[in-house]
């Protein structure tokens, strides 16, 4: 067969059934192998980008490889974000890109671009094949390499003169990699010690993550919860991997998550980290976090060990097999709970500090988005649906009031924070979970990244749901710009959005607009009824701000807008910037055009510039023009200055 059929064959032998693509000039003889398969069905994206999330979000949400096929240069580039976005998640991908003949590399031939080479920070490996007959076995180690160990995308770019060249196909069982050798089996002393430290914590928590998810590890955690009744808090990628109806889950973690969750991992003795990293928007000022915290680290990946915060018991291993080894243990020891006093501090801060609660009506009579969040929540099957968010406000509120029961049932842009990611993601686990109701969450800025997709999901017959909450501003910058940056709204504000419901309707789409509370409840049910795929455009206030919230560099209890009802269900500790303020002094705003040297690093004792100075120096990059007298201060201004 030809290199282009043996590609396809490649796919077929390990049980492809699904690709998401683009064609184009150095990847077409691939696609005519592919117009022959019996077996796989092609994805027709609508921009590359969109073909990597829709793989991504099929690969979450069944977990299976997801696999993309597009042609090179510019087709090759456009599904970067997408790598980036699988690889800071650990998702496992194979994406196959058309490259120019292997006579052209390295000559600016058209459509050339070393994809390799743009790609190699965010790849778990890369392959850029130089014969035809290592298609085969390139394919094999692909996704071997992709699926074991923590995931990630792996990179295949094919010369296009490979394609024509004839191979006897012959598909390996077995791949042979001496220096790829993921350890599953934890180190037995080191998992001793971890069951010791169990045993000795007064106050622990359980700190799951989106390896948990990967592991498949969700039984051997909640049987360790339940075993030492050990508190569990969860990421944004970990979210589902423990039951949000379970007494002990505390739900959400970090920058946007409960005061008593932070709390919670703050006042711990022992973090048990299953699968997580130690982000920083879980962790805050690493220097304050969890000061009182001896850390037990599992991770199949060892370079995470240690990486942000230092392990007391690390154990490099597939967290599955690691908690079972863990329960076993206090299960032939007999060990029992000795936390009673902890959990009930935990029962009495979640009373104290709930997420939201009536009282607070800061909507001004329009429709609150956490009482959106909870309705839909409602009305999902937990079982039955798999929720997927784009990136932003509307993000966090789902995390925070959508409750998930099971793994792979939440699927979100976690480390690279990618808008654009949601709608096309919704798309792939729809299209690899056709039995569930799949519903993306939006922001009309997130949503318009690629709604180019709207055509995907309709000629391919996709029911998937997108709720847009729609604040015509990019919500998230425009709450920081509000709490920190003294109410200035630069560039965050769309006013000039489309009417969603006609550009539903141009993509044949069902769709409707809301604008008032009374409006949400029956619309989500005519959206959750309909047959093919529907948008819900729900209309809230740009004012709305995500809470509660630790502000960028504070401490993880340092909780800025949560809700504490023994003081009468108010905002504490909101911030001062939130309420308008005098203008910055001239020589505040010359700091700010330097990075706001002077306010941020106090070991900095350089000479401070003066404000004549900066507006000297600023002088070329006006073109020769005299500073602004605004930017000179009096005390600074000397006779023919």
């Amino acid at each position: 067969m030809t290199g282009a059929q043996a590609i396809i064959a490649s796919l077929e032998a390990e049980g492809v059934d699904l690709v998401f693509g683009y064609p184009g000039g150095q990847a077409i003889k691939i696609y005519d192998a592919l117009y022959d398969s019996t077996q796989i069905t092609h994805v027709l994206a609508r921009h590359e980008q969109g073909a990597v999330h829709e793989a991504d979000g099929y690969a979450r949400a069944t977990g299976n490889v997801g696999v993309v096929l597009v042609t090179s240069g510019p087709g090759a580039t456009n599904t970067v974000t997408g790598i980036a976005t699988a690889y800071m998640d650990s998702v496992p991908l194979v994406v196959v890109t058309g490259q120019v003949p292997r006579g052209a590399i390295g000559t600016d031939s058209f459509q050339e671009s070393d994809i390799v080479g743009i790609t190699m920070p965010i790849v778990k490996h890369s392959y850029l094949l130089q014969n035809v007959e290592d298609i085969p076995r390139t394919f094999r180690e692909a996704f071997h390499i992709a699926s074991t160990g923590r995931p990630g995308p792996v990179l295949i770019d094919v010369p296009s003169d490979l394609n024509s060249e004839m191979i006897t196909f012959e598909y390996p069982d077995e791949v042979n990699l001496p220096s790829y050798k993921p350890n599953y089996r934890g180190n037995a002393k080191q998992i001793r010690a971890a069951v010791n430290a169990i045993r000795e914590a007064r106050k622990p928590i359980l700190y799951a993550g989106g390896g948990a998810i990967t592991s498949g590890a969700s039984a051997e955690l909640i049987e360790l919860a339940e075993r030492m009744q050990i508190p569990v808090v969860t990421t944004l990628i970990g979210k589902g991997v423990f039951p949000a109806s379970h007494p002990l889950n505390m739900g959400a973690v970090g920058m946007h998550g409960s005061k008593y969750s932070n709390l919670a991992m703050t006042e711990s003795d022992l973090i048990i980290a299953a699968g997580a990293r130690f982000s920083d928007r879980v962790t805050g000022k690493l220097s304050e976090f969890a000061p009182h915290a001896k850390v037990v680290h599992i991770d199949i990946d060892p370079a995470e060990i240690g990486k942000v915060r230092e392990a007391q018991v690390p154990i490099v291993g597939d967290l599955k097999g690691v908690l079972a080894g863990i329960n076993a243990a206090l299960a032939k020891e007999g060990a029992t709970p000795n936390d009673e006093e902890w959990i009930a501090q935990l029962s009495e801060w979640r009373e104290r500090f709930p997420y939201y609660h009536p009282s607070i009506d800061e909507s001004e009579g329009g429709i609150v988005p956490e009482i959106v969040m909870q309705q839909l929540s409602a009305k999902l099957d937990p079982a039955g649906s798999v929720v997927v968010t784009e990136v932003g406000q509307h993000q966090m509120w789902a995390h925070q009031y959508i409750d998930r029961e099971l793994p792979r049932t939440f699927v979100s842009s976690g480390g690279a924070g990618t808008m654009g990611f949601g709608f096309p993601a919704a798309i792939g686990a729809a299209i690899g979970c056709p039995g569930k109701q799949v519903v993306c969450i939006a922001g009309d800025g997130s949503f318009q990244m690629n709604s180019q997709e709207m055509a995907t999901a309709a000629i391919n017959g996709v029911p998937v749901k997108v709720l847009i909450l729609d604040n015509r501003c990019l919500g998230m910058v425009h709450q920081w710009q509000k709490l920190f940056y003294e109410g200035r709204y630069s560039s965050t504000e769309l006013a000039a959005n489309p009417d969603f419901v006609k550009l539903a309707d141009a993509y044949s789409w069902r769709a409707e607009r809301v604008s008032a509370p009374e409006e949400v409840d029956e619309a989500l049910d005519r959206m959750l009824a309909a047959d093919g795929p529907y948008l819900l455009d729900v209309a809230i206030s740009r004012d709305q701000n995500v809470y509660p919230m630790v502000a960028p560099g504070k401490a993880l209890d340092d909780v800025m807008g949560a809700i504490d009802v023994a003081v009468g269900a108010v905002r504490t500790e909101m911030p001062a910037s939130a309420q308008p303020s005098p203008e910055a002094s001239p020589c505040a705003r010359v700091d700010a055009q330097f990075g706001g040297r002077w306010n941020s690093d106090p070991s900095d004792t350089k000479p401070r510039m003066s404000a004549s100075q900066a507006a000297i120096d600023l002088a070329p990059s006006t073109l020769g023009s005299k500073p602004d007298a605004s930017l000179v201060d009096a005390s600074d201004a000397k006779e023919g200055e």
